[in-house]
């Protein structure tokens, strides 16, 4: 029995592990993948858009050449929390499964099985891509996570999306020498991208560098061929890759299996208290991005980094009464 197992090993999860063990609590990390397995995902050369103060978690100081970090500086950051801390992580133990109540849990593994008064969900939502639900998005040319330019050199790429993700992979392709087509639901890019993003991917648009289908859709992937429908006609391209940058979400079969309800509102939002974070499933608490649901855009890093302290403080009540 320990006193509180945290699902997740993301920069949520390791805030739940420090003010755990700062507080002298029994705790265990359990991570179906590796230490931060998003930011793990998150392409070669990104740049995170905050800079490295604000990324900063247990009050440890996290140090970048410059103002915002790279991705593997993020990496190196957090293996330096796990290890110079000793944090109790399991990582490549999927959680199967939460049974009992508030108090005695039975958290069940694909490796073992463990009891625990407390239970903390803080899982994050980059492993669940919004699927495009189309003929051939299987096909092993279509990425919903991308990596690195290079395999796109002189290929016919399609980006499909809008946002920061869908302009940032459109220009940098372009900048390598891949030929890019933008396949747009909306009538316009998505105007809060990044300020500095913006401006550059208009001006590749309107001079020809990057083409774009405004208010279309891809409605079938080919080996050789993509399908697009657009207000005007039905367009057969030439295409290499399908890059699909439509946006990720909660897992939400797995928070049906742990009993945890949702709302009805837009976003999907998960119910939970906002004092203390416990969700509808007593002695289980909600931490980080998914508290809002698809609203994936509101919480991040830089804005959850105290969920833990929040979490283990009510943790700590419930077990002194």
């Amino acid at each position: 029995m320990v006193d509180v197992i945290i699902i997740g090993a993301g920069p949520s999860g390791i805030s739940c592990a420090i003010a755990a063990q700062k507080a002298g609590l029994d705790y265990l990390v359990l991570e179906k993948g590796v230490l931060v397995n998003s930011i793990y995902n998150f392409p070669v050369n990104m740049i995170f858009f905050s800079t490295s103060q604000k990324l900063e978690i247990g009050q440890v100081p996290f140090i970048s050449h410059q103002d915002k970090p790279t991705r593997a500086e993020a990496l190196e950051y957090y293996r330096r929390l796990w290890l110079d801390l000793n944090l109790n992580i399991h990582t490549n133990e999927k959680v199967l499964s939460v049974e009992g109540n508030n108090l005695d849990f039975c958290v069940k593994t694909e490796k073992n099985e463990y009891r625990t008064k407390k239970v903390i969900v803080a899982t994050g939502f980059y492993d669940h891509y919004n699927a495009l639900n189309i003929p051939g998005e299987n096909l092993p040319k279509v990425k919903h996570y991308y990596d690195e330019a290079h395999h796109y050199i002189n290929k016919n790429v399609i980006v499909v999306g809008s946002a920061n993700s869908a302009c940032d992979v459109a220009l940098e392709c372009y900048q390598k020498g891949a030929k890019v087509t933008m396949v747009i639901r909306e009538s316009e890019l998505y105007q809060k991208v990044k300020y500095w993003i913006l401006p550059n991917i208009e001006n590749r648009i309107s001079e020809g560098s990057i083409k774009v289908f405004f208010n279309s859709e891809l409605i079938e992937i080919n080996p050789a061929k993509v399908v697009i429908k657009t207000p005007e006609r039905i367009v057969e391209l030439d295409n290499d890759y399908v890059l699909a940058m439509t946006g990720y979400k909660p897992d939400y079969q797995f928070f049906e299996k742990l009993g945890i309800s949702i709302g009805n509102d837009e976003y999907h939002t998960p119910f939970y208290n906002i004092d203390s974070m416990e969700c509808s499933r007593s002695g289980m608490y909600l931490c980080g991005v998914i508290l809002a649901g698809m609203h994936t855009s509101k919480l991040f890093i830089e804005n959850t980094r105290d969920h833990g302290y929040i979490i283990i403080n009510d943790i700590l009540k419930g077990l002194s009464e």
